[in-house]
């Protein structure tokens, strides 16, 4: 099975199923040089993990980290990151009516079509489970874009459940109200409305679907290497690799469709030195007058703030009653999905899309020479730690 790698220089490479003895990842390219804080890593894992609410699944993993190899004295090495996560609460034998009549709308048909085997307790690797190695890497590449001369800030929020919509919210109100209850969204009223629309899906043994905004401040121009490398190509594949995510777009999207081309070009001016501290440009830099691309044009970074939505379809796992064909039988069957599933996808795939986030810009930044890819100080042969009381120079 292909497809476990993501990334150029900074890369993540994963492993695990749902149900397996742990979940890991490998994380190369980390540039060394990068104080690591390991409680930090495990805070974004305490953002994910299943049980933290009542609208999501009951399943009890701590979800610790354990990181084993690339750091030394607490600063990263230049050498291969590797991270596990032990799965403390499998519970496979629910999932054994469903090893030859697929459940519907999951991964069971098309794994076993592809390979001809599959690991099925809680659906392996075709599970969201797996997203907690992304959610490791993202907590180091966040933290080596801390360490590096850039002021990258990336946010997301739940914008949409079922046909509850959030109002419009600033940048700065996403970072302050965003986690403050359990649906994170930055509109209280609208959170409140959307906690009670999953409650009553979830009272209805049924699921919903929704959507989630997110936002890029910092991230310098020039990013991105048309075509097939471009950044909203890249990004696009980041979040389309998330579990259940049914579209990506970037500024305004779809609306772009009926808004005439004379209304979504945008003229260009001159930084006043004012007028444009969102933006990542100098005094008497032309910039776009205004951002309806998202930040990218020619599928490169302008400077502007990176923005978007994604959206998601509803869990497929339900308790609602199901039709599914046996393929060994050669019945048609009801089957019934018992177990612990979330109602709703978003409110923890918001801690996977910053941590994708975080991903695909470390890797432009390393790409584009932004960032020194062997020392985050650029400066190799030189270190600040005990470990080396002398190094040789490298000039």
């Amino acid at each position: 099975m292909n497809g476990n790698r993501f990334g150029r220089l900074f890369q993540l490479t994963t492993y695990g199923e749902s149900h397996g003895d742990a979940m890991g990842v490998t994380v190369s390219g980390v540039p060394a040089g990068v104080e690591l804080d390991e409680e930090a890593i495990q805070a974004q894992l305490d953002r994910r993990k299943p049980g933290q609410s009542m609208i999501t699944t009951s399943r009890g993993e701590p979800d610790e980290v354990v990181v084993n190899s690339g750091v030394q004295d607490g600063y990263t090495t230049g050498t291969p990151i590797g991270m596990v996560i032990q799965n403390k609460d499998a519970r496979s034998g629910k999932y054994e009516p469903f090893v030859t009549a697929p459940r519907p709308s999951h991964g069971d048909y098309t794994y076993s079509a592809k390979f001809g085997t599959r690991n099925w307790g809680g659906g392996g690797r075709s599970s969201a489970r797996e997203t907690v190695n992304w959610v490791a890497a993202g907590a180091v590449a966040e933290q080596v874009l801390d360490a590096s001369d850039h002021d990258v800030e990336i946010k997301a929020h739940v914008n949409r459940i079922g046909d509850v919509e959030a109002a419009p919210v600033s940048f700065e109100q996403i970072l302050e109200h965003s986690e403050e209850n359990d649906v994170r969204c930055a509109d209280p009223e609208a959170a409140a409305e959307m906690q009670e629309l999953i409650e009553e899906y979830q009272e209805e043994g049924d699921s919903i679907g929704g959507s989630i905004y997110f936002e890029c401040r910092g991230v310098p121009r020039g990013l991105g290497s048309p075509r097939f490398d471009s950044f909203p190509a890249r990004l696009g594949q980041a979040m389309f690799s998330i579990p259940a995510t049914t579209g990506v777009e970037y500024g305004l999207g779809k609306d772009a469709t009926h808004v005439a081309g004379s209304d979504r070009n945008e003229d260009w001016t001159f930084d006043d030195g004012e007028s444009f501290d969102h933006v990542e440009s100098e005094e008497g830099d032309p910039v776009p007058v205004g951002n309806d691309h998202g930040g990218l044009q020619g599928g490169i970074t302008t400077g502007e703030p990176i923005y978007g939505e994604a959206t998601w379809h509803a869990p497929t796992s339900i308790p609602k009653k199901q039709r599914s064909a046996d393929w060994e039988t050669g019945e048609e069957k009801e089957v019934q999905v018992v177990g612990r599933h979330d109602p709703v996808l978003p409110p923890r795939a918001v801690p996977v899309v910053e941590a994708m986030l975080y991903c695909t810009v470390l890797d432009f930044m390393l790409l584009g020479g932004r960032i020194n890819p062997d020392r985050v100080d650029g400066n190799p042969g030189e270190y600040d730690t005990g470990y080396h009381p002398s190094s040789p120079r490298n000039e």
